[in-house]
């Protein structure tokens, strides 16, 4: 089932075997239903229509085409059944015996038996074909990765992505001339790889990391944001791919997110939090002295520029990832140009801060933060300073 429409059979087949199972299993549940009424107690009200009908009737919680369990389909084919049609079929079904009884809901069992979905490996491999299908149109190879997008979220279904011959499906879409298609398929490899470094293996095998940090540099910002998560999500947390970001100049993709002010606030954000990852990941190992690219004066210039952006979320970033960097070991005080002016200055920008009432949680929480970044500075310089309480 390789096309739209194996695809769309196979959906006709699933929905004419869920309607004959909802519908004998709505039947049986209201006689069941009406039997209980008319055993209960005499004082008992059931009001219009049977009790488990009229349980369900208002219940909409399914309406998106999703449904928990079996129990919500069935409620929602009561719910959305002809009432008297229902209800007239429930009184033949009151009169069946016992065993009559139990055959019915064994041929409910068998046609539920049925009514199992594909498995997602199978799912994501009719998308994953659709991908490979170049007479398909546009806007199926847009539903199938869309498909794929929510497949992936599992880590078993994101190891089984190469094991389907879909990494590689992906990786040729990075260079599809629809933006959008390259979009989508940056974000796809970015959660297949998040936490997974089996997935990062392969997919730094298959030269993610030359084509994601090309992708970056798109004109398209939602394009650049795309391939920037998929990158970092790549890198984090993964020497190798560390070591292949240093060799593609990745410091200086880095740099040039940072210095230019037309980039994208959003992407300057990411940048400047992958940072603060790469330096804490290395901070971890204290033996380590291949640091790769946080001795680059002019990328730690950008990082310290930042704190005087007016955005402070990205603001509050950069004070994070200048600790995280000045508290590696081979990082040098002094590389970092005008940082003592530059914490000065926020120190002086936060008292304002502070007289703001709405700003002045986060302002207080800057300072701590500032301080913090303060003392680590000066020792560098064997200052040792004394910080107001």
């Amino acid at each position: 089932m390789g096309s739209s429409a194996a695809r769309q059979a196979l959906l006709r087949v699933l929905r004419a075997v869920f309607v004959a199972v909802m519908m004998l299993s709505a039947v049986v549940t209201v006689a069941e239903g009406e039997r209980f009424n008319k055993s209960s107690s005499k004082g008992a009200e059931s009001g219009s229509g049977s009790s488990a009908a009229a349980a369900v009737v208002n219940d909409h919680d399914e309406l998106d085409g999703g449904f928990s369990s079996l129990d919500g389909m069935l409620h929602w084919a009561i719910g959305h059944s002809d009432t008297d049609k229902l209800k007239e079929t429930a009184k033949s079904v009151q009169s069946l015996s016992p065993d009559e009884l139990e055959k019915r809901q064994m041929e409910i069992k068998e046609l539920t038996d049925k009514l199992k979905m594909p498995s997602d490996a199978q799912l994501m491999q009719i998308a994953i074909d659709d991908l490979n299908n170049s007479s398909l149109p546009l806007e199926d190879h847009h539903r199938a990765l869309q498909e794929l997008l929510i497949l992936v979220e599992p880590i078993d279904n994101a190891n089984d992505l190469n094991k389907l011959g879909g990494l590689g499906v992906l990786m040729e879409e990075l260079n599809h001339p629809d933006s959008d298609i390259r979009r989508v398929s940056a974000w796809i490899l970015g959660k297949a790889c998040q936490n997974n470094a089996v997935v990062q293996k392969q997919v730094l095998e298959l030269g993610g990391v030359q084509k994601l940090i090309k992708m970056v540099y798109s004109t398209s910002p939602e394009e650049a944001i795309k391939a920037f998560f998929a990158l970092s999500s790549l890198i984090r947390n993964n020497l190798a791919g560390q070591r292949l970001f240093y060799e593609e100049a990745g410091d200086q993709m880095l740099q040039n997110i940072l210095i230019n002010s037309s980039t994208d606030i959003r992407l300057q954000r990411k940048a400047i939090s992958l940072i603060a990852d790469l330096a804490e990941y290395q901070l971890e190992d204290v033996e380590r002295t291949d640091h790769f690219f946080f001795s680059n004066p002019v990328l730690l210039k950008s990082i310290v520029d930042l704190t005087a952006t007016t955005d402070i979320d990205l603001q509050e970033k950069a004070l994070v990832a200048i600790k995280s960097l000045l508290e590696l070991k081979t990082t040098e005080a002094s590389i970092f140009e005008d940082l003592g002016g530059a914490l000065e200055r926020m120190r002086l920008q936060l008292q304002d801060l502070m007289s703001v009432e709405y700003h002045r949680d986060y302002a207080i929480d800057m300072e701590i933060l500032r301080r913090e970044v303060e003392v680590i500075f000066h020792r560098k310089h064997d200052k040792v300073i004394r910080v107001p309480t």
